[in-house]
């Protein structure tokens, strides 16, 4: 029972001293957030107004010209479109196949099941005419040619719940 106390007792001590090690190291930290913040606003005062228009102005060019570059690498990157689908097949398998079956319906009907290369498809399998090829689509996509014989055709397996 002794060593049982003991332990809680250590335990306890060493839960005070890390509380007031975060609590010392809290306050200093905001102290130094503080007069950093002090020093910025002293020397943004210090500034004229011209120059603090140049700056902003300057920043808001370069913030837009690194999101246009981004943008731009983020199109052609293989890797981030391989994530992009594989996050879509992953929300694939937690939804609800029925009430996506019930949302496709009306485009189903506009093709009576038939699906060409150039088609738009929300979600779902195709299967190719010429060699039953299945391709999955996670989210609305162009419908594409067959990646095993190349032909065009297809039409829309129903999804299984």
């Amino acid at each position: 029972m002794t060593t049982k106390n003991n332990n809680v007792d250590s335990l306890y001590a060493k839960l005070s001293v890390w509380l007031n090690d975060v609590k010392t190291h809290e306050l200093t930290s905001l102290i130094e957030f503080t007069e950093q913040a002090k020093k910025y606003l002293m020397a943004a005062e210090a500034l004229p107004e011209e120059k603090i228009n140049q700056f902003i102005n300057n920043l808001s060019y370069d913030l837009k010209e690194f999101f246009q570059q981004s943008k731009n690498e983020a199109q052609h990157s293989i890797y981030l479109g391989l994530l992009e689908e594989q996050f879509w097949q992953e929300l694939s398998k937690i939804t609800d196949k029925s009430q996506v079956e019930w949302s496709e319906m009306l485009d189903e009907i506009k093709h009576h099941g038939d699906y060409s290369e150039g088609d738009i498809i929300g979600f779902g399998v195709l299967v190719c005419k010429h060699c039953q090829q299945q391709v999955e689509y996670f989210h609305q996509s162009t419908v594409i040619a067959c990646p095993n014989c190349q032909k065009t055709e297809f039409f829309r397996q129903n999804l299984t719940p």
